[in-house]
């Protein structure tokens, strides 16, 4: 490892990603640090690389889904050894004591900490995280192919087998997109009656190619009346960033069914408070997910063949992906690659 790496960073409100050349510090106690080899690029990112938040401290170097193999370790750190391969995703560590942290729900934790925001992300060739939120890389997951579980993976993965929902019931998925595309595959592997939803009619071949025994196209029919007409949902996996057709889509939820936000915006959801009761129909949130749950997304993936799928772009054109995510472009999950980074 050299004694400097390449960091794409922000330095003013709504300014350009650009690279900067940072010294390699030695890790505190109780932290890692990675050399990243990937690190993927999440919606959520988009807000991070404007950088307009209140208080946001520059320079600001985004990126929550990053992949590699780990450098160097501070002091106290036990279980890892340096070239260990290991990930970070959303979750970037925890106070350790709260009544949260001491159930295990690390991920609610009101001091949890997210790369990127939280301290320098994984848009760099290197980051140093605290230990407890590091994810350690089963064999046979390429590290390109591990990135996006830190987020995306371990999300949809976790909204799907949290639901709770009767063997062989049928889960519908909304928006395939960066997060759809992981989720339709996770609903037919765990096997479920599949149902893919999104507008249009291009992506059918390819949601049917990823397990889905049903498409919907939004643009063509109201998706929760067709969803009625199959015999009405489980679990609808909401994965848009808009939460405009959720009021509709609620009609396509069978009884006990249960719909599940991952994809949100600063809207709100009408509830027909009447049909929830009489249905004991749930609606949820559901966000991330610890490190251990990530692993048990990645060995679930290496088991059952889940795979994200990515387009690669060189560390240094991060504010092209940027772009290129804002417009709706990839299929689907953007990885930084940092090799050849000078």
């Amino acid at each position: 490892m050299s004694d400097s790496d390449v960091t794409m960073v922000v330095t003013e409100p709504r300014g350009t990603l650009h690279p900067s050349v940072a010294e390699s510090a030695a890790p505190p106690a109780g932290w890692v640090r990675v050399s990243v080899v990937a690190s993927g690029v999440c919606n959520a990112d988009i807000g991070t690389a404007a950088a307009t938040g209140k208080g946001t401290a520059f320079p600001v170097t985004p990126g929550h889904e990053a992949a590699g193999v780990i450098a160097e370790l501070g002091d106290q750190v036990e279980g890892w050894a340096v070239r260990d391969r290991a990930a970070v995703g959303w979750f970037g560590g925890s106070c350790g004591h709260c009544a949260f942290c001491r159930t295990g729900d690390v991920v609610h934790c009101a001091e949890r900490k997210i790369p990127g925001l939280s301290y320098p992300g994984g848009w760099a060739q290197s980051i140093t995280v605290p230990a407890d939120a590091l994810v350690r890389i089963p064999d046979g997951l390429d590290l390109f192919d591990a990135a996006p579980f830190g987020c995306a993976g371990v999300t949809t993965f976790n909204a799907i087998r949290r639901a709770g929902i009767r063997a062989g019931g049928r889960v519908a998925v909304f928006g395939i997109g960066g997060l759809g595309h992981l989720a339709v595959q996770f609903a037919a592997k765990l096997g479920y009656e599949t149902v893919a939803i999104a507008r249009g009619g291009d992506r059918e071949q390819l949601a049917r190619e990823l397990g889905a025994h049903h498409y919907i196209d939004s643009d063509a029919q109201a998706p929760g009346a067709a969803l009625k007409e199959l015999g009405g949902a489980d679990l609808i996996v909401y994965t848009a960033s808009s939460t405009a057709p959720v009021d509709e889509l609620l009609t396509g939820l069978g009884v006990h069914g249960q719909l599940t936000l991952v994809g949100v915006d600063a809207g709100s959801v009408t509830l027909p408070a009447a049909r929830f009761v009489m249905t004991g129909q749930t609606l949820t949130g559901h966000l991330t997910g610890s490190p251990r749950e990530t692993e048990e997304a990645m060995a679930f993936a290496v088991t059952a063949g889940v795979r994200p799928m990515i387009e690669r772009m060189p560390l240094e054109k991060a504010g092209e992906a940027v772009t290129r995510l804002r417009s709706g472009a990839p299929r689907f999950r953007i990885v930084l690659d940092t090799a050849g980074s000078e």
